[in-house]
C-alpha cells in the first residue's frame, strides 16, 4: 500500500449561513490555506473569507500594452527599417497608420494575459484533487456547503483545527488525504 499525506480537514455544512459564519471564524482564527466550495455562488463570501481584489487585471494589462508596443515597434520596424517605401512623401512611420494592428494586439494579447493569468493563479490545471476521494464531497453540487483547510497552513493543528470548526458549526469533519 501507498503512504499517503494529509491534506487537511473537510467539514460540512447544512446552509449557506452557516458556511458564510464559518467562513468568518476560519479567517479571524488566522489560517491562510483554505477554501470554501459552494453549490452557487454565496454572497457576501468573498468578504467572509477576506478575499481582496484579484489580480488577474494586471496580467490582462501587461498583456495588453505588450501587444499595444510590440505592434507600434512592429509597424516601425517595417516601414522605417526592414521595408522603406516612401509613397507620395508621406513619412515612414504614422502611429495613425499602425493602429489597428496595435489595437488588434492589444487585444489579443490582453486576452491571453487574462486566461493564463487566471491559470496561474488558480494552480491550474489540476487534473487531480484530494477533495475527490470524499464520498461527501460530491453533494458539494447539490445541497452541502464545505470549508477545507489545508495541513500545509502554518497554523494547522489536527486538534485545534478540528475544535476550530466544531465550533463554527461543522456537521462532519473528516480527514482528507492525498
Amino acid at each position: 500500500m501507498v503512504p499517503t499525506v494529509k491534506y487537511g480537514l473537510l467539514a460540512e455544512f447544512e446552509s449557506a449561513g452557516g458556511a458564510l459564519h464559518a467562513a468568518s471564524m476560519v479567517r479571524d482564527a488566522g489560517y491562510r490555506r483554505w477554501d470554501v466550495y459552494t453549490p452557487f455562488p454565496v454572497h457576501g463570501m468573498d468578504e467572509a473569507m477576506g478575499l481582496g481584489k484579484s489580480p488577474v487585471g494586471w496580467f490582462a494589462f501587461c498583456g495588453g500594452l505588450t501587444g499595444f508596443t510590440a505592434g507600434m515597434l512592429m509597424i516601425w520596424w517595417m516601414n522605417a527599417y526592414d521595408y522603406p517605401i516612401v509613397v507620395g512623401g508621406k513619412p515612414l512611420f504614422s502611429p495613425i497608420y499602425s493602429f489597428p494592428v496595435c489595437y488588434e494586439l492589444t487585444i489579443l494579447l490582453g486576452s491571453f494575459g487574462s486566461l493564463f493569468g487566471m491559470l496561474f493563479l488558480n494552480r491550474l490545471p489540476r487534473f487531480h484533487h484530494p477533495l475527490f476521494k470524499s464520498d461527501r464531497f460530491s453533494k458539494v453540487t447539490h445541497d452541502r456547503f464545505f470549508i477545507a483547510i489545508e495541513a500545509a497552513d502554518p497554523k494547522f493543528s489536527d486538534i485545534e483545527t478540528r475544535k476550530l470548526l466544531e465550533s463554527a458549526g461543522g456537521l462532519h469533519i473528516e480527514e482528507v488525504r492525498d
